[in-house]
């Protein structure tokens, strides 16, 4: 069984981010650390970071009168969420259209392809080229 993607709003997205740079945290420290770029109030980051608690996005420890949050979910799995939402939002599911698109914007450099094309010979050795896995 696979597990659920990971969705987060955008909102979610900036909290996660300063989350992940200073943690463990407390929701005045993410307030300042974004005040300048959102203009959020302690109060609306502490609501954010109290749903993400209950979202399973963050983890909170009360000690004394101070709760510290830390994250509970990687930045890989939560990229791998925002990029499965992408694909079957935007693209129905179509890996080749999305990376054609990728490929379009003229943002990817040639060490890029490189890598990307390294990966795919690496999980074609691992999984056979026979395309989905069994």
């Amino acid at each position: 069984m696979t597990e659920k993607p990971i969705e987060l709003t955008e909102a979610e997205w900036t909290i996660i981010k300063a989350v992940w740079d200073t943690e463990p945290c407390t929701a005045p420290a993410i307030q300042e650390k974004l005040f300048q770029g959102t203009a959020w109030t302690y109060s609306t980051v502490r609501t954010l970071m109290d749903r993400m608690v209950v979202k399973g996005l963050l983890a909170a420890e009360k000690k004394s009168n101070q709760t510290r949050y830390r994250t509970a979910v990687t930045r890989a799995q939560a990229q791998r969420g925002e990029l499965l939402y992408a694909l079957k939002h935007a693209f129905n599911g179509a890996l080749t259209p999305m990376v054609q698109c990728l490929l379009d914007t003229n943002e990817v450099s040639r060490a890029e392809l490189d890598q990307i094309k390294q990966l795919i010979a690496a999980h074609e050795k691992t999984r056979g080229k026979g395309g989905k896995k069994p």
